[in-house]
């Protein structure tokens, strides 16, 4: 009786410690918004407006200047499905550097921790794309330009997969540049240079075979193969890896967790 009382309170305690990380995040998420976009306006509503911008500017730009189809396949459908991981990606590289600094003053709350604040700040990246990118994919279906995604098991996973990268490389990125300025200075070209290798904006069965390998090391180009064969269907030819996918992401999410919790020391608090 002792033993299944002990594992009862076990129980009971972790659910009282995920319920109090659940509500510091979600604090620090709406905070982040207020902050962000103020209360006046459309305020909140920013976090979808941004990246529908973006992602409908871009995708109304290639349709109008590109050929309709590409390799088959229609290439609105392709610059979507492309623009809307890619843009999750750099907005939370964006909003990874300085992160700390710049909540620096919130970590005197004992339970607010630079793990909260940057999962805080991926999932409102991450969930504001996400967002984005069904309003731009109803949208262009509406007009005709895309059909309903094939299989979406697969392309769920794909997301899945993307957002775990996405939170990995923003507690990476955010340690690193709390330790080193120059991490800062790099970062927008980093960002630029690296544009080949995210999968974007080609697939990896368009490339000859002997650079489908170097590509497919990407996390990244793995993730969009999926999310593209989930919309396409057996017609993408689409080139991944799942058992990949699982080990590098996970191995990213733990330096991630290393370094964020080892970063405390470095953070000026202005």
């Amino acid at each position: 009786m002792r033993t299944v009382s002990t594992f009862g309170d076990t129980l009971r305690r972790l659910a009282v410690d995920f319920g109090c990380l659940f509500r510091v995040i979600y604090a620090l998420m709406m905070r982040e918004i207020h902050t962000r976009y103020g209360r006046e306006n459309i305020g909140f509503l920013w976090v979808l407006g941004e990246p529908i911008l973006f992602c409908a500017g871009v995708a109304i730009l290639w349709t109008a200047i590109r050929p309709s189809h590409e390799h088959g396949l229609p290439m609105t459908a392709i610059v979507v499905t492309g623009y809307v991981p890619l843009t999750m990606w750099r907005h939370c590289l964006a909003q990874a550097v300085k992160a700390f600094e710049a909540n620096g003053s919130l970590l005197f709350h004992r339970q607010v921790t630079p793990v909260t604040i940057i999962i805080a700040r991926s999932i409102l990246e991450i969930f504001g794309t996400i967002m984005a990118g069904i309003v731009v994919s109803c949208g262009a279906m509406f007009l005709g330009f895309m059909k309903g995604p094939q299989y979406y098991g697969i392309l769920y996973l794909g997301l899945f997969f993307q957002a775990i990268f996405c939170i990995s490389i923003s507690m990476i990125f955010a340690s690193l540049s709390e330790m080193s300025d120059l991490v800062e200075k790099v970062m927008t070209v980093f960002s630029y240079l690296s544009l080949p290798f995210t999968g974007a904006f080609t697939m990896v069965s368009w490339l000859p075979p002997k650079y489908r390998w170097y590509m497919m090391l990407s996390p990244s180009v793995d993730n969009i193969e999926m999310i593209r064969e989930g919309q396409f269907g057996l017609n993408a030819h689409a080139h991944y890896d799942i058992f990949y996918s699982c080990w590098i992401n996970l191995l990213l999410l733990i330096i991630g967790f290393w370094l964020t919790l080892n970063v405390r020391k470095y953070i000026l608090v202005q």
